[in-house]
C-alpha cells in the first residue's frame, strides 16, 4: 500500500534535502539561502540547473546520476509527488540533489543573481487559456533572467505541440539563440552527445504519452540578458489530445 499524503510531508519535513517555502511562507520570510546554494547547501562550486515543475522528480534525480559534478534542484508545489525523487536521492546518497517546494511564480525569490547555469522545463502544462500562467512566456522568462547566468541554456522537453509550438515562436519573435530543436524526438537520428545522454530518463507520464503513439518534443536555447522580449502573438491550434489525467479541452480550435 502506496503511503499517504500527510505521511509523505511528514517524512518530507525531516528531509535534509527538501526546502519547503509556498508563498503563503514566503510572503513574510525571506530565503536566507538566496544566492548561497553552492557554500550553504552544496558545499561546491558546480553549477546549478533547474527542474521547474518537478514531479515525482524522475529527471532531478536521473540528471543528477548522470552529472554528478552539476548540483540540480527539482521545484514543484505538490510535495507529495516530490517525496519519491527526494526519498530515492537521500537513499542513493546523491549529494547533488536538493528540492524545493513552492510556486514557480516566485522563483526568481529563491536565487541570486547569476547562481544558476540551466533549467529544465518537463512536461509543463500547456496552459492553452492563459498564456501569463505558460512557463515559456515573458512573464516567466523575465523571471528566470533574474537569476539564470547571461545566455543560459532552457531546456523544454514534452508532449504538447501547442506549447512546443508557443516555445518555438517564442525563441524565434524574440530572437534567441536556438541550440537544438525536435519535434519527434525518439525517432531523431542526429542527437549531440548530452542529448543521447538524457534520453536515458523518462518520466512516468512521459512513458504513458510514449506508449500512446504521442511524439515528444524537445528544444533548449539560450536567454541572453540584454535583449527585450515580448509576446510573439501568433494563434496556435490546441493540442487535439487530451494529456495523461488533464481535464477536457474547450471547443476553442486556436490560442495565442
Amino acid at each position: 500500500m502506496s503511503k499517504g499524503k500527510l505521511q509523505k510531508f511528514a517524512e518530507m519535513a525531516r528531509y535534509e534535502n527538501v526546502f519547503q517555502y509556498p508563498y503563503s511562507v514566503m510572503e513574510h520570510v525571506p530565503f536566507a539561502m538566496k544566492g548561497k546554494w553552492r557554500e550553504s547547501y552544496f558545499r561546491n562550486s558546480n553549477p546549478i540547473v533547474l527542474e521547474l515543475g518537478c514531479g515525482r522528480g524522475e529527471y532531478t534525480v536521473g540528471l543528477a546520476r548522470l552529472f554528478p559534478c552539476i548540483n540540480f534542484i527539482g521545484v514543484d508545489i505538490k510535495g507529495a509527488r516530490m517525496w519519491k525523487g527526494a526519498t530515492e536521492a537521500l537513499n542513493e546518497k546523491l549529494s547533488n540533489v536538493a528540492f524545493l517546494r513552492t510556486n514557480i511564480e516566485i522563483i526568481d525569490r529563491f536565487f541570486g543573481e547569476d547562481e544558476v547555469q540551466e533549467i529544465w522545463l518537463t512536461f509543463s502544462d500547456p496552459q492553452m487559456k492563459n498564456v501569463r500562467k505558460r512557463l515559456t512566456s515573458t512573464f516567466f522568462l523575465e523571471r528566470y533572467r533574474r537569476f539564470l547566468v547571461d545566455r543560459g541554456v532552457i531546456h523544454v522537453k514534452t508532449d504538447s505541440n501547442f506549447l512546443f509550438t508557443y516555445t518555438r515562436y517564442m525563441v524565434e519573435h524574440n530572437r534567441l539563440p536556438m541550440l537544438y530543436c525536435s519535434d519527434d524526438l525518439y525517432h531523431t537520428e542526429d542527437h549531440d552527445v548530452a542529448t543521447s545522454e538524457i534520453l536515458s530518463i523518462q518520466t512516468y507520464y512521459e512513458s504513458q504519452w510514449i506508449e500512446r503513439g504521442l511524439n515528444i518534443k524537445y528544444m533548449k536555447f539560450q536567454l541572453p540578458k540584454s535583449c527585450s522580449l515580448e509576446e510573439a502573438g501568433v494563434e496556435i491550434p490546441i493540442d487535439e489530445y487530451r494529456s495523461y489525467r488533464r481535464n477536457n479541452r474547450s471547443d476553442i480550435k486556436k490560442r495565442k
